[in-house]
């Protein structure tokens, strides 16, 4: 039985995309998250999901991070943007970035279940209006040399990662996953050579370029 996480802040449109779905694969089991430690937690429970179709800017993602995490600690799974915006470098970006497809909130009933259909075949899947703007983007400098890196990973070293991005000291590490210290030490020591990078603040910097501001939210 196929099995989809919806994993989005609005309960609206969660309803919405639970209604598409279900015009798919009416006996698919649905599973919902708000915020992206909720996505965490349900993959970690139920490793066997076939899909995630994640928010774009939900609480916790910051954009294209969130679905890098995924990507790095569920290889398996795949992961479908969604997004009210639809600028074609944010496409192309989260394409670099392992999205195996991008979903707009403009879309109708029938796109979204187009895009769900291909997407569950194994299709990367564009908006239909956006593939020619998508296509004839030039990818940004260095994605994909940072996608191959950070796909080098251990699902362990990317949670390690990002809380070194957000500023964590290595004991606050440790002491949130649940290590000793001297086991985050040894995994920083093993970011930098994949990643290339010298230190905490270039491998931080590294993983922030993943942000993107939320034009909804913008002052």
């Amino acid at each position: 039985m196929t099995r989809l996480l919806i994993a989005d802040d609005h309960p609206l449109y969660r309803l919405a995309l639970t209604q598409a779905v279900r015009g798919v694969l009416p006996d698919a089991t649905i599973i919902e998250a708000e915020d992206l430690p909720g996505v965490q937690a349900a993959l970690a429970a139920q490793p066997d999901t076939d899909l995630v179709l994640l928010d774009l800017h939900m609480p916790g993602s910051h954009g294209l991070v969130g679905l890098a995490s995924l990507r790095a600690e569920h290889p398996g799974v795949a992961v479908a943007m969604i997004s009210a915006h639809d600028d074609p470098v944010t496409i192309r970006r989260a394409l670099a970035y392992g999205a195996a497809g991008y979903l707009t909130k403009r879309a109708d009933l029938s796109e979204l279940q187009a895009g769900l259909r291909a997407v569950l075949a194994c299709e990367e899947w564009l908006p239909p209006a956006l593939r020619d703007a998508v296509r004839g983007t030039a990818p940004e400098p260095g994605d994909r040399d940072t996608a191959a890196r950070l796909a080098t990973l251990s699902p362990q070293q990317f949670k390690v990662l990002a809380r070194v991005a957000e500023g964590r000291l290595n004991k606050q590490i440790a002491d949130e996953l649940g290590i000793q210290e001297r086991t985050v030490k040894a995994h920083m020591s093993a970011i930098f050579e994949k990643l290339g990078v010298r230190n905490r603040t270039q491998a931080g910097v590294l993983l922030g370029a993943l942000a993107l501001a939320d034009p909804a939210r913008e002052a």
